[in-house]
């Protein structure tokens, strides 16, 4: 199966027009006309995950955030990217990223079914399609989800249970443990650009990552507390999805993964 083929069984589910217009995605390195034999699943293209995928004879790679994110003018072994691209490409691997495009049609609903959630409703709103469904609905796609609970849990409970989806020892909590929320809304990776939204859609608490001192603080004052679960605490779950996605859809093509492995521990 061409690298072509298994970008095109990519794009069928998660169609590169979903993604935001400042992100970088699709095939950044390497043959659309190489023979795939081996995929590897990662969340970044970091010195480890290249060298593993070298390791194991990998044809291409699949990543969710881009190793390429702005222009280079450059590309050779005195830069970090460069070093990486070159690696790839010295070892002809293709490489592909799927980002926003992925946390649009993907990551976003995802993320709510690993919390054991089925309904939920769109947090913030980047595409709605041009013509209406059957029953006179446009289709409206974007980041994150909003969930309104049955009833109402604890702050220390909802803690705990994304713990437990996301397979995390541990998470940051702005707020009161013992306060009662009932409207959840879930951002994976960095969620610092929805707090607005969240709160304007009158969620009790914001689950997300990358959350700093100040936007913690200043949300918990406007009434709206936030789970910070890590960036790759809840975006890990692309690895996982993507390979059953692509072992169901490219059967005669070994899907190979990184194994989870958090960037930093608390000490």
């Amino acid at each position: 199966m061409l690298c072509k083929d298994v970008i095109n069984v990519i794009e069928t589910a998660y169609p590169r027009q979903y993604a935001m217009d400042w992100d970088n995605v699709g095939l950044l390195a390497g043959r659309d006309d190489k023979e795939v034999r081996r995929i590897y699943i990662a969340l970044d293209a970091t010195d480890e995950v290249i060298d593993d995928a070298v390791l194991r004879k990998a044809d291409m790679l699949v990543t969710h955030h881009p190793l390429i994110f702005s222009g280079m003018k450059r590309i050779n072994n005195q830069d970090f990217i460069g070093n990486r691209v070159l690696r790839l490409i010295q070892n002809d691997i293709s490489y592909y990223a799927m980002h926003t495009n992925y946390d649009v049609m993907g990551m976003a609903e995802l993320s709510v079914k690993k919390l054991g959630i089925e309904k939920s409703e769109v947090l913030e709103v980047t595409c709605v399609e041009e013509y209406p469904d059957e029953c006179g609905n446009k289709r409206i796609e974007g980041i994150g989800r909003i969930v309104e609970l049955e009833s109402e849990v604890t702050l220390k409970e909802c803690c705990e249970r994304v713990k437990n989806a996301f397979q995390l020892s541990s998470v940051r909590l702005f707020g009161n443990s013992s306060s009662q929320v009932k409207r959840i809304a879930i951002c994976p990776g960095s969620g610092k650009s929805v707090i607005p939204v969240s709160l304007a859609k009158g969620a009790d608490v914001l689950i997300t990552g990358d959350i700093g001192h100040h936007e913690g603080i200043d949300s918990v004052a406007q009434g709206m507390a936030i789970i910070d679960a890590g960036h790759y605490g809840i975006e890990h779950i692309f690895i996982e999805d993507m390979k059953a996605y692509l072992e169901k859809n490219t059967k005669e093509i070994e899907v190979v993964a990184e194994t989870i492995h958090h960037p930093f521990v608390m000490i």
